[in-house]
């Protein structure tokens, strides 16, 4: 199993966060903010390790918080070259981010520089919120000239730190309940040049569908119109929830209609029963039943049994085919059942399920046991 990322981001930490301290401000207390830090730290989780050292850079820094995030921000090491491959190192900029969070709502042209030249070494995503919060038409403000920002992970920040359930952070219940100012600033962004951008658009409609679906399908179906292939992606991405739920009118925006004339021939499960640890495989055969060409989105869900012993349906996207009059094709795919962090298995009978244009057809169960079991 993967190394922890609480682990990643260890008991070096500290005492790094007070070597660049030092090099800018030869007067702050290193040990004693290092010790400080280390007590209580080992069993935190990774958030709660940032907001620990976020609260005792508070303690160390001057109070005044002008003059403490000056010095925060003269220790930053350069900007990243790259919106990828970056791996944990970014993560030491964490506890800055919540510093400026927690500390700086009182201060808001100090805090909003601080997090425009945060997010271009880290994220200021998690930090934007609580200024969404408490200063929204002044942050939306800003955010709307930072669409156009020369900087990439600038603009990122503006649709990324708006999204209404950002993982790792906070719901923004005003933007759950409203989602226009956000949308404002996704209709700046729905062309921007960069992928990294377009990705962040996507994901932040995404969120959008889940408490408004017609909203999103609206913009989906506007956005479609003289679509580059850069937007049809994007709206693409932003409909895979409400696709995978097997909604009619967003499967019908991308051209799939939901009355399927299809069948499923010969689905096959290998092997049942199956072990936690191995992997089970899926095949069958689509086939349109139709007298004309159609095209289908095929996914496919396992109701994968909890630790309380109900199932709770997971989906797995498979292939968009076209498909001539009567014609079919061989489908499978692989599933690893190795317990991973996002996804935990149990023992029990799991049932599977292909999904053609959003409607399912069953393709029938497999037994999973223990890993120990023979």
């Amino acid at each position: 199993m993967a190394e922890a990322l609480k682990d990643q981001f260890g008991i070096k930490i500290p005492h790094q966060l007070a070597d660049t301290l030092t090099a800018v401000f030869p007067s702050f207390e290193a040990t004693s903010f290092v010790r400080t830090c280390l007590v209580g730290y080992e069993p935190l989780s990774l958030l709660a390790r940032a907001h620990h050292l976020a609260a005792n850079l508070h303690r160390y820094l001057p109070p005044y918080y002008p003059d403490a995030l000056e010095i925060l921000l003269r220790s930053l090491g350069p900007r990243l070259e790259s919106v990828s491959n970056n791996g944990m190192a970014p993560f030491f900029y964490l506890p800055h981010t919540f510093f400026v969070a927690r500390f700086g709502l009182d201060h808001f042209e100090h805090s909003m520089q601080a997090q425009y030249e945060l997010t271009q070494r880290f994220t200021a995503e998690f930090s934007i919120r609580a200024y969404l919060e408490r200063h929204p038409e002044a942050t939306f403000a800003r955010l709307r000239e930072w669409t156009t920002d020369p900087s990439v992970h600038v603009r990122r920040l503006v649709s990324e730190g708006t999204r209404p359930r950002l993982p790792w952070a906070s719901r923004i219940r005003s933007l759950q309940l409203d989602p226009g100012p956000g949308i404002e600033l996704l209709e700046r962004l729905k062309d921007d040049p960069d992928l990294y951008v377009r990705r962040s658009v996507a994901n932040h409609l995404n969120d959008v569908g889940k408490d408004h679906p017609a909203r999103l399908i609206e913009i989906a179906a506007r956005w479609l119109q003289n679509a580059t292939s850069e937007r049809k992606w994007i709206i693409n991405r932003a409909l895979r929830s409400l696709i995978k739920q097997g909604n009619a009118t967003a499967l019908a925006v991308l051209g799939f209609q939901n009355n399927t004339c299809a069948e499923i021939l010969h689905p096959h499960l290998t092997p049942s029963p199956a072990q936690i640890g191995g992997a089970v495989n899926l095949s069958f055969t689509l086939r349109n039943t139709s007298n004309a060409t159609g095209s289908f989105l095929v996914d496919f869900r396992i109701f994968f049994v909890k630790a309380s012993g109900r199932a709770a349906p997971k989906v797995f996207k498979l292939q968009t085919i076209e498909l001539g009059p009567g014609a079919q094709v061989p489908l499978s795919k692989r599933v690893s059942l190795a317990q991973m962090s996002t996804r935990q298995h149990y023992p029990g009978h799991h049932r599977v399920e292909v999904l053609v244009n959003g409607e399912a057809f069953p393709a029938g169960a497999f037994e999973l046991l223990p890993s120990d079991s023979v």
